[in-house]
């Protein structure tokens, strides 16, 4: 699903068509386009959190955290990976 919105986006921001797009792009425009539109969420996120860095990513930390909040009467889990 994520390559279709990419040509799609690609498509909308050069004015092609997304068989144009298809026939001529490469690897490295598809590279772009996620990294622009990466970008693009980014700021609108930070403008509707005015202002605030948006929390995209959770590190393993924070999601244990989480975890362990809302489960009762539990220790931690395992994170140790084989």
């Amino acid at each position: 699903m994520l390559s279709i919105m990419q040509i799609d986006g690609l498509a909308k921001r050069y004015g092609k068509l997304p068989s144009e797009i298809m026939s001529e792009a490469n690897t490295f425009d598809l590279y772009i386009i996620d990294a622009a539109m990466t970008f693009e969420q980014y700021h609108h996120k930070k403008a509707m959190n005015k202002g605030q860095e948006p929390l995209d990513n959770y590190t393993t930390e924070d999601l244990l955290t989480i975890y362990n909040k809302g489960k009762q009467n539990s220790g931690p889990i395992n994170t140790k990976t084989s």
